[in-house]
């Protein structure tokens, strides 16, 4: 029988998910599994009935299981996520335009992330950003979840 999956810990896997490391969630049993993107690499590797060097085998056998089960589905990437679009949209809910101008300005080329991130700090916008960035995640995982035809919960 599926799992009623929490809507707080989907969140967190979520925010694991990287260019290293994609999340899975077993819809039947409930359990997410993380696997680096060598395993995939190398569990892709041996289903097209390559070899891999013995010392990759343990580590790829998790990732084996998740990609050979119709169980498994990937949590949304970075790419699905789009963290710079969420930041972008946090800048414009600010009314302050003189604030609202630096926040923008702090998206500019690489390393935006860290950017935005010390600026709001700067300001005391810890709590506003961490919010606006919690309900944009919030309905990227809503939104998977249901088009995955997976129960979930919003109790802790």
């Amino acid at each position: 029988m599926p799992q009623v999956i929490r809507l707080d810990e989907f969140i967190e896997e979520i925010d694991r998910v990287s260019e290293e490391v994609r999340v899975y969630l077993n819809i039947q049993t409930g359990r997410f599994t993380s696997l680096s993107g060598e395993a995939v690499s190398a569990a892709e590797a041996l289903k097209r009935g390559k070899s891999v060097p013995a010392w990759q085998k343990s580590m790829v056998q998790d990732a084996v299981e998740v990609l050979s089960s119709d169980d498994y589905r990937e949590l949304p990437d970075q790419f699905d996520v789009h963290e710079y679009a969420i930041m972008q949209r946090f800048c414009n809910t600010v009314a302050d335009d003189e604030l609202r101008h630096r926040l923008m300005r702090s998206l500019q080329g690489r390393g935006a992330s860290m950017r935005i991130r010390s600026t709001v700090q700067q300001y005391g916008m810890e709590v506003a950003w961490s919010g606006f960035r919690k309900e944009a995640l919030r309905g990227i995982a809503i939104e998977w979840l249901e088009q995955n035809g997976v129960a979930y919960t919003d109790e802790a």
